[in-house]
């Protein structure tokens, strides 16, 4: 399979290790006027130290409410029914909502945001907005240390503020920001896009965090800069050891960087391989037909047909049946347990397509 786009693959393996994080039947729904929305599914997924994990999938699969509950930041009318995230073996949805804001988000799990302008302040210099993180995010803050009775007005130590805006402008040059030193007096709209996305990297990673979650981040970006981001943030992560849980729906921007892939469909997981597995020995029907769908030299367009199911009365068992040439009547009842194609190749299929299921 051909992709026109650009190249920062390597040829190296990742090597297995211990699970950081473990995602295992997360089950999350919204309250709507239609109805109770059920937008995560039963839903599993695992991220390995220092591995980039690519979540892919249709809009609407439930990419970007899955990060959200990872971050703990689901919207007010979100529901969690059922499941766990593990965080370092910690059952993040169990924890003290005040130990997950102080010592984990922002901290041991950051964000890299799809629209880097919005996420920043326009009224505000670079410099005031990076300082308001690392007073509270800073790796030498202590973990025991709270917010305390007056919450923001603590005080910000003044050599800790000093060695923490010298990491920043260090940060900086590292993203490859002309001119850091400058950087601090200058306000958000002074920046290019690309600019500015490499200012969110650099504040991601400035806390020294074990996992940072990329929700579509270059997606806002011209083609070229894109290349230029995906770049900078592989070199970056793996210089560091960091995990990274990367959404996307554009499936060359997966090629590029990830080291393995889940695919999502309708709140559910589908397929979970190696990236090269993915291209080359897709599976799962919806992963084959979400493959085909894109452009190839000599090959007219082949959409997948059929409609996204609603999340309020989604079809039983496999969400996928009402679209698959495949269906039989197990697939309209029950959800498909995880098999294995190979020893790092699972889906969620009875019949999978052109491979031999592991017994």
């Amino acid at each position: 399979m051909a992709f026109a786009t650009f190249s920062i693959r390597g040829s190296d393996v990742l090597a297995p290790g211990d699970n950081l994080l473990d995602v295992e039947n997360l089950r999350v729904s919204f309250g709507t006027e239609r109805g109770v929305a059920k937008v995560l599914d039963g839903v599993n997924l695992t991220i390995r130290r220092g591995e980039i994990m690519g979540l892919v999938g249709e809009s609407g699969c439930g990419k970007t409410t899955l990060a959200r509950a990872i971050l703990g930041i689901l919207p007010g009318n979100a529901q969690h029914e059922a499941g766990s995230i593990r965080f370092h073996g910690d059952d993040l949805l169990k924890m003290p909502r005040g130990r997950v804001d102080d010592q984990i988000r922002g901290r041991r799990i950051t964000f890299i945001p799809q629209d880097p302008f919005a996420s920043f302040n326009p009224l505000f210099r670079i410099g005031s907005q990076v300082r308001e993180v690392m007073k509270w995010k800073s790796p030498r803050r202590p973990e025991s240390a709270g917010r305390g009775m007056f919450g923001f007005f603590s005080r910000y130590p003044r050599a800790r503020r000093k060695a923490d805006e010298a990491d920043a402008v260090e940060m900086m040059r590292t993203v490859q920001i002309p001119r850091a030193d400058e950087a601090f007096d200058k306000l958000p709209h002074e920046f290019s896009g690309g600019q500015r996305q490499r200012l969110m990297i650099a504040l991601a990673l400035m806390p020294q965090p074990d996992l940072v979650i990329a929700d579509e981040p270059t997606t806002a970006l011209d083609v070229t800069i894109q290349a230029q981001i995906l770049k900078l943030l592989k070199r970056l992560v793996k210089e560091r050891g960091v995990s990274v849980l990367f959404t996307t729906h554009d499936l060359s921007t997966a090629y590029e960087i990830c080291d393995r892939i889940t695919v999502m469909y309708a709140g559910q997981e589908v397929e979970m391989a190696p990236v090269d597995d993915f291209f080359q020995r897709p599976s799962h029907p919806y992963t084959v037909r979400l493959l085909e769908s894109l452009p190839k030299p000599g090959r007219e367009l082949r959409e997948i047909g059929g409609e996204i199911p609603g999340l309020i009365n989604p079809p039983a068992g496999c969400r996928f049946h009402p679209r698959c040439s495949h269906a039989t009547e197990i697939c309209r009842i029950d959800r498909p347990a995880t098999t294995s194609v190979s020893a790092a190749h699972d889906l969620r299929c009875y019949h999978p397509v052109g491979t031999t299921v592991l017994a």
